[in-house]
């Protein structure tokens, strides 16, 4: 069986970019963008080693951006790309890999499939293959003072991605005599020294970060929609008003509870928090604590908006079903969407409030309490490994 390993190449500066540090140390959900890079080529089940290549002063930066990661010890690259290439495969010569998957620090965006057919295509038996996409604009050629001086058609012609695989020990004989000259990428080094170079389907949204603007498309492409259920419960006691969604609605009983016992904002709390994989509501305010006795459920679900507000989170939409006989919620509806949508910074186009009874049957139908479920929609990155 034929071993991988990958080469991430990340030793250069990216003046492009611009900001306080090379582009592949910039922020992206939380975590360096190489650190995604990284965890992407780890959690490939063909690839067994993963050897990073980085710039002598960016030492300190990798070491925080790959800290846990199985990663080999990074070694320093060249003044080019093909000189930090074949430093690092130099460096994967003692692992002895039979294939090689090349690939840049600034693509954190790689796709399992896309690796798949690479490999693929190289255990049978290609000396390399480079994944691709077509070309879908018109192509201009201009000279130097922006004038179109043809236009180039676009049949056969592709934008090549990474990460480009090949036999290890071609590549690495292929850099070696390619030494001095000024190759764009890996398969131009083979190409140099006579080897076929093959192609596969490459990824519209493996982007290379380049700008501001890539870093932007990719952290879009990172959010994930995802949904949490919310439900609560509290039963009635004595006393002359319950709070419902923040709304103070009087009522000849109150319900009880360690806090206001508002079970619409206890359901919608527990939505957004199961959504984002964050616990429940008894996990961050344990109604064994006495600072939140009688607190206001406001606070619960500020708490889980803040939350979601961490991982560049938006609340696209909150569905909330408030069961019981008592109060009717129908006169109500528009206040307590108006003030659940102020509590959580929405519009209130976001969150519905239905309410049902349940014909008589169960403590709601006998009149003892209130129940509530909530589901949240989100859009937010994952928690980070």
């Amino acid at each position: 069986m034929s071993s991988c390993a990958a080469l991430v190449v990340a030793a250069g500066r990216g003046s492009r970019f611009g900001g306080s540090v090379p582009k592949q140390y910039a922020d992206l959900a939380g975590q360096p963008v190489i650190r995604h890079t990284l965890w992407a080529l780890l959690a490939h089940p063909e690839i067994v080693a993963v050897q990073p290549v980085i710039h002598p002063d960016d030492h300190a930066l990798f070491a925080d951006a790959a800290k846990g990661l199985p990663v080999l010890p990074a070694v320093f690259g060249g003044a080019t790309r093909q000189e930090s290439v074949r430093l690092g495969l130099s460096a994967l010569s003692e692992c002895a890999p039979d294939l090689v998957l090349v690939h840049d620090g600034a693509r954190p965006r790689v796709a399992a499939g896309v690796i798949d057919r690479v490999v693929g295509a190289l255990k049978r038996s290609a000396a390399g293959v480079i994944p691709v996409i077509p070309v879908s604009e018109t192509l201009k050629r201009i000279d130097t003072g922006s004038r179109i001086t043809e236009t180039v058609a676009r049949q056969n012609i592709v934008r090549a991605q990474t990460p480009q695989g090949f036999q290890f020990a071609a590549l690495k004989e292929a850099h070696e005599r390619a030494a001095g000259q000024s190759l764009t990428d890996d398969a131009a080094v083979m190409e140099a020294s006579g080897h076929p170079v093959m192609t596969v389907a490459g990824d519209i949204d493996n982007i290379k970060i380049t700008g501001t603007e890539d870093l932007l498309r990719v952290a879009e492409l990172m959010r994930e929609t995802r949904t949490g259920i919310g439900f609560d419960v509290h039963r009635f006691g004595s006393g002359d008003g319950i709070t419902l969604g923040g709304v103070l609605i009087p009522m000849d009983k109150a319900l009880v509870g360690h806090s206001d016992a508002d079970v619409v904002l206890h359901a919608a709390t527990d939505a957004i928090l199961g959504a984002l994989g964050d616990g429940d509501i008894g996990l961050h305010f344990p109604p064994s604590d006495p600072a939140y006795k009688g607190a206001p459920s406001r606070m619960f679900l500020e708490f889980a908006m803040a939350r979601l507000r961490t991982q560049a989170g938006e609340l696209k939409h909150l569905d909330i079903t408030v069961i019981c006989e008592r109060p009717k919620i129908s006169p109500l509806r528009d206040a307590l969407r108006a003030s659940i949508a102020e509590i959580a910074g929405v519009t209130v186009g976001r969150v519905s409030v239905k309410a049902t009874t349940t014909e008589g049957l169960g403590f709601t139908g006998r009149g003892e309490g209130i129940a509530c479920q909530a589901l949240a929609t989100v859009q937010a990155f994952p928690i980070s490994d």
